[in-house]
């Protein structure tokens, strides 16, 4: 880096740090420009790496951060603008507070590279290292929120996003961010220039491991196409997207006119459908009191079959207060619930205030009270279908924590255990309006798909609905914004899934 362009770096140091971060989060959906990496990352480990000590070093990677969330995580806002009049106060702390408190872990990693000392290659692949350890933090601590992993990066780059399949999620943030800083390997010490070849040859070396990656993801996903003979056979699924307005959703003069929407979208044109899957809260009231609307739920499959539907469950508790779930729900096709999947990963502040005691916030969701976790990820078997891990709208974020323990086996496979053979991804991103936001989440869930080798199948109240098969191929998909339908195959797993970490 030539002394003029670095002077003019570290002439503002917070504000470079800033605007990288910014161009950094062009890399994530639905913007996609990987590239970007290789310019951003780089001033950052300058300006870093001319930091006078660690305090100096956490700031510059804190505005780092900041900038990269500000930019990356702004449609979080827009849900506050659902009821306006209620939570206006909210949006500077959606739109500020959270990329502040999430600039702490960046903060913590340049001041941590900066103790270290190292410099070159070296100093890279550390820096890299405690890049990963840190987006390890930011998805475990308080309840843990990896939104924007680097490893999002490669959603439209699909053979590289393939190396999540044996390396997880923040490994391969760990080594996007190893190649992407590599430029910056001879020119981030305090020590002058040094060669020009070193840092192309550092940077080649860094792009070349990609390669590599990419190469074998190709191979991998030629070795397993999509097609009939990956599907099982007899089963074809209703995905139903009714694209209700967020503002509409919870009125109640609404929802006769919303539950019948999604029974017309189930019954059009169904032949030979098998199931029919309804979004996160497409039952805005509780299944379990309403027999007759359980009866007409039902009489959208066949006999023998199943609907499952996202609703609202409430359990009695005598002597107590009664508790609410936001559940995923199989509906018989004579109208008795079969079984239920309780949400365990609630949306802090969204689904429940967490030391509600002591901070004066309302959640986000409609309803006085909070919702209740379920007692944790769970395999379902619903008829005519392989066993299947529900995941409701957040809890598809967490890498490494996609599927349940496998069910005991039964009758003719008494003793040996059943593992989830795909995952349901029921999600409400009307919130979000036409925003990033859903783009980006429907990239996360699909990387979900490639980490465990198992298809996705994702239905929304509004946008993204889609089907994604093991390697992370959208096979299907309904746009956001759109109402209607999509009856699809449900693929196979791969024969030798990547089992969860």
């Amino acid at each position: 880096m030539t002394g003029r362009l670095s002077a003019t770096l570290l002439r503002r140091p917070w504000l470079t740090a800033f605007a990288a971060g910014g161009l950094a989060s062009l890399a994530m959906p639905p913007a996609g420009v990987f590239p970007v990496l290789w310019i951003a990352f780089p001033i950052l480990l300058h300006g870093v790496g001319h930091a006078p000590g660690a305090w100096p070093a956490f700031r510059r990677g804190w505005w780092f951060g900041f900038g990269f969330f500000v930019f990356g995580l702004y449609w979080i806002a827009f849900a506050l603008t659902v009821d306006l009049a209620r939570l206006f106060w909210l949006i500077p702390f959606a739109m500020a507070g959270l990329p502040a408190v999430l600039g702490l872990f960046t903060g913590a990693v340049t001041a941590l590279w900066r103790l270290t000392g190292r410099s070159g290659v070296a100093g890279v692949l550390v820096f890299a290292l405690l890049w990963g350890a840190g987006e390890w933090l930011r998805g475990h601590l308080l309840t843990g929120f990896p939104w924007n992993l680097m490893a999002y990066a490669w959603d439209r780059a699909l053979p590289v996003a393939q190396l999540a399949a044996p390396i997880g999620a923040y490994g391969l943030s760990t080594l996007t961010v190893a190649a992407a800083a590599m430029p910056a390997a001879f020119i981030v010490g305090r020590g002058g220039e040094t060669a020009r070849w070193k840092p192309a040859l550092a940077t080649a070396a860094g792009i070349a491991v990609l390669a590599g990656g990419a190469v074998w993801g190709a191979m991998r996903l030629a070795a397993n196409p999509a097609g009939p003979e990956a599907n099982h056979p007899g089963i074809t699924l209703r995905l139903v997207q009714p694209g209700i307005d967020q503002h509409e959703k919870w009125d109640s003069a609404n929802w006769p006119a919303h539950f019948n929407l999604h029974i017309e979208l189930s019954r059009a044109d169904a032949d030979g459908v098998t199931h029919v899957i309804w979004p996160e809260t497409a039952a805005t009231f509780f299944l379990d009191r309403e027999p007759q609307i359980r009866q007409r739920i039902g009489r959208t499959v066949p006999r023998g079959a199943a609907a499952i539907v996202g609703a609202p469950r409430i359990e009695e508790r005598p002597g107590a207060e009664p508790r609410y779930y936001n559940s995923a729900q199989i509906v018989a096709s004579d109208g008795t619930i079969l079984d239920s999947y309780d949400k365990a990963h609630l949306v802090p502040f969204g689904e429940y205030v967490p030391f509600a005691r002591w901070l004066p916030f309302a959640k986000v969701v409609a309803g006085a009270v909070d919702y209740s976790p379920g007692p944790g990820r769970r395999t379902l078997l619903a008829p005519g279908l392989p066993p299947f891990s529900p995941l409701i709208c957040y809890e598809v974020i967490f890498p490494g924590r996609a599927v349940g323990p496998p069910l005991a086996g039964a009758g003719e496979t008494a003793g040996a255990p059943l593992p989830p053979m795909w995952i349901m991804n029921i999600t409400n991103d009307a919130w979000y309006g036409k925003t990033a936001g859903p783009y980006q989440h429907f990239a996360i869930a699909r990387l979900r798909a490639i980490e465990e080798g198992l298809p996705l199948v994702r239905v929304a109240t509004n946008g993204i609905s889609g089907l994604v098969d093991p390697l992370g191929r959208v096979l299907y998909a309904l746009p956001l914004g759109a109402s209607g339908w999509l009856d699809v195959p449900l693929p196979k797993p791969l024969e030798k899934k990547h089992q969860v970490r």
